[in-house]
């Protein structure tokens, strides 16, 4: 009953934030006539002077599809998103991200998610975290030529009036078969406090498998993290900060954080192994989200969890609160990667689950898809029965079962593939 009484609280927002857009376009439309000959200028949201029709780089200069701050962005607009991820990213350079953008634009995107930190890493000139082996090679090393790919991405997506969101792994430092990346730098945090003089810092990591994370239970690495992301906000024009669903890697103790939890049991803890794992979770979402809006109150934190609720509840990823409370996001965007036969979550209803757990007024809900499943026989050929598939989803995004604010699709690598042509062909069809 609470979560259909705040759906209909959002609806009844949504539909009013509609009439009041309107008479609002047609006031400020009327202002702008009459004062047009008499303002010499605008502030751009960075507080510079700039004489209209020419660009601070930061927004197309016509001013279109831009939100009160000058962004890009999808506010009022359905969201419409893909994922750039790392592997895609391989010896970036300006090329490629012009290519990119462009390649986003052609297929109706309007926001790009760029994979700026996928293993303890920066794609981005950082005092926190080395430089991504995907710039140079080797990580730890810098572009020879100053060349930051994260200044030009959002340069590059914001002239073509995309917004981009800058999209981090909070806690993975290397896969779980060890083979990305290939190594680590004696600067990556890992290293660092591994093979300093000190022992206390040992726990600070977490080797799992063959991969390696960091440890949220550590009040310093949340502070690590926090400061890491408070940066990009405070030296990069983003629209948004984005995570996936990387958080603890096990259900159980195969993650060793056996020593992080018997010292809180010592100090006199008393909740259970998931209930503490969530709670080191929840303070790290918490206070990545009021760093954010420390450094830029226009800039949003979402996350990506995986689609199936019951499963991030057991990972220590406490969704059905971040969707119910303000302050730990601005949206979830759930991976709900399933087609309507999946018998653990048929697409449908798993949409629906979500957007029931989304009571707080102030948090969208996207539905994230998966266009790399089309065309193939993933799920014993479920995928292979249409090539509407991608679109029909999208359709349902926007009916009334459903109070989502738009898709963003996984991934890019797969704009271009054979298999997916006529999927892409479908889903382009209902963007215009």
């Amino acid at each position: 009953m609470q979560a259909k009484q705040a759906k209909q609280t959002r609806q009844t927002k949504q539909t009013k934030k509609s009439g009041v857009l309107f008479y609002a376009v047609i006031a400020l439309l009327t202002v702008g006539i009459i004062a047009l000959g008499s303002l010499p200028y605008i502030m751009s949201r960075k507080g510079e002077e700039v004489t209209p029709g020419k660009s601070t780089g930061e927004y197309p200069p016509n001013g279109e599809g831009v939100d009160q701050y000058g962004r890009p962005a999808a506010n009022g607009q359905e969201m419409r998103g893909v994922w750039i991820a790392f592997f895609n990213l391989k010896g970036v350079d300006k090329a490629m991200i012009d290519g990119m953008v462009a390649r986003c634009k052609e297929n109706g995107m309007n926001t790009i998610f760029f994979h700026v930190r996928p293993f303890c890493d920066a794609l981005y000139a950082s005092d926190y975290y080395p430089w991504s082996h995907l710039v140079t090679g080797t990580q730890g090393v810098a572009p020879a030529d100053g060349f930051d790919p994260l200044a030009y991405a959002v340069e590059a997506a914001h002239r073509e009036g995309i917004a981009l969101h800058a999209w981090l792994n909070p806690l993975r430092v290397m896969r779980d078969d060890g083979s990305i990346p290939p190594s680590l730098s004696d600067d990556n945090p890992y290293n660092v406090w591994r093979n300093d003089s000190s022992p206390d810092n040992d726990i600070w990591v977490i080797d799992y498998k063959k991969g390696k994370y960091l440890n949220p239970a550590v009040p310093e690495v949340r502070e690590y993290i926090v400061n890491g992301t408070r940066e990009i906000v405070e030296r990069y024009n983003v629209d948004g900060i984005h995570w996936d669903d990387y958080f603890y890697p096990a259900y159980d103790e195969s993650f060793d954080d056996s020593a992080s939890y018997s010292a809180y049991k010592e100090q006199g803890g008393r909740m259970s192994l998931l209930q503490w794992r969530t709670d080191n979770i929840n303070q790290l979402v918490k206070s990545v989200y009021s760093a954010v809006k420390s450094a830029d109150k226009s800039c949003v934190f979402g996350i990506s969890p995986a689609g199936n609720v019951d499963n991030c509840l057991r990972m220590g990823a406490e969704v059905t609160r971040w969707g119910s409370e303000e302050g730990f996001v601005d949206y979830l965007m759930p991976q709900v990667y399933f087609s309507s036969e999946n018998s653990v979550c048929p697409f449908e209803p798993t949409c629906r689950k979500w957007d029931a757990l989304i009571t707080c007024p102030d948090v969208k809900l996207y539905i994230g898809l998966a266009l790399y499943k089309a065309g193939t026989d993933a799920d014993r050929g479920q995928w292979l029965k249409a090539d509407d598939m991608m679109m029909n989803q999208i359709l349902y995004t926007r009916s009334d079962a459903l109070n989502a604010d738009g898709f963003v699709l996984f991934s890019y690598d797969d704009f271009g593939k054979e298999s997916k042509a006529e999927e892409m062909k479908n889903l382009r069809s209902v963007l215009n």
